[in-house]
């Protein structure tokens, strides 16, 4: 098995939310409404390699997102539907998200 290398430019930005497991139901209704704007959103920006969204009965959400760079991974710190509608919806289901949202470089794939 080899690895892919690729550019030390590219980044993976890994969001961890946690919850009440109790509120999953919630949550993962939260989680489908909440796609239905910021998957538009996430798409028209430049940079986009992909994007999941998880979300675990334990507790616990994660998005992780690849980009072409920091440049262009740092768009979703200013992105109105992420930081402002999602962040609320978040919240209103007591989704707590670790600050600060960690890019990290990618040097090497399998």
């Amino acid at each position: 098995m080899t690895a892919d290398p690729i550019p030390p430019t590219s980044v993976v930005r890994i969001s961890l939310a946690s919850f009440d497991p109790a509120r999953f139901p919630e949550v993962h209704e939260m989680t489908n409404a909440i796609s239905q704007f910021l998957i538009p959103a996430i798409e028209k920006l430049p940079g986009l390699i992909s994007f999941y969204a998880a979300t675990s009965p334990d507790g616990s959400m994660v998005n992780v997102s690849i980009w072409d760079s920091e440049e262009h991974a740092q768009q979703l710190d200013h992105l109105k539907e992420m930081i402002v509608d999602a962040r609320q919806a978040a919240e209103k289901a007591d989704a707590t998200f670790i600050r600060p949202i960690i890019n990290y470089p990618i040097y090497w794939t399998i």
